[in-house]
């Protein structure tokens, strides 16, 4: 790879995959078991790592017990769960050239694997999940070591994201984020586009 190539970084949730109605419904079953309300619960879940979750709203709880909870959810969900991906996901992914995009996800790679395969989008060579870095969004930690993983340069990264904290991680990581599948962009957004496939053209014309 020279070091004039361009590189791409996803998020997935919202971004991507329409799964926003099942990551509610997921937290809200995992702040039921816990007798906390849903939708605080899922406020913060919106903006955070799940073990940043749990601390912020069940600092009490027992965070391996907390998490394994949301796994079987989580796993339960990708087995039985209708979601799809956005209209002109799967057709932008594949006419991305190999090793120059990757994805950038606050959940875990197991999980975003079941959901691409039921949906049909391909899988890149790189994903960072929350697993592979010790801090999540917004802080540009994850951008970051997508960048390295792909050896580009953060300058020549897009980044595509739905959610205020992601585009804050990217911004903060020195690359250009673009909004989209949201009504209006988010606080530091670059460039805004109602729809993921209102953007593609422009997705693939940067790559």
């Amino acid at each position: 790879m020279t070091s004039e190539s361009n590189f791409v970084l996803f998020d997935v949730d919202g971004t991507l995959m329409d799964a926003v109605e099942n990551q509610r419904r997921v937290w809200h079953a995992w702040a039921g078991r816990h007798g906390l309300d849903g939708a605080e619960v899922y406020a913060v879940a919106l903006r955070t790592r799940p073990v940043e979750t749990f601390a912020a709203v069940a600092p009490g709880a027992d965070p391996a017990e907390c998490l394994a909870l949301l796994h079987a959810l989580e796993d339960e969900d990708v087995r039985t769960g209708v979601y799809g991906a956005f209209a002109g996901a799967g057709e932008l992914l594949r006419a991305l050239p190999t090793g120059r995009w990757a994805l950038v996800t606050s959940n875990y790679e197991h999980r975003v694997r079941g959901r691409f395969e039921r949906t049909g989008l391909p899988v890149p060579e790189v994903v960072v999940d929350a697993a592979s870095v010790a801090e999540g969004k917004p802080s540009p930690v994850p951008y970051l070591r997508a960048a390295e993983i792909l050896g580009a340069d953060p300058a020549r990264c897009l980044v595509i994201e739905d959610a205020p904290s992601g585009v804050r991680a990217g911004r903060a990581a020195g690359m250009t984020v673009w909004t989209v599948n949201t009504a209006t962009a988010a606080e530091g957004s670059q460039r805004h586009f109602a729809t993921l496939a209102e953007a593609a053209p422009e997705i693939l014309a940067w790559v």
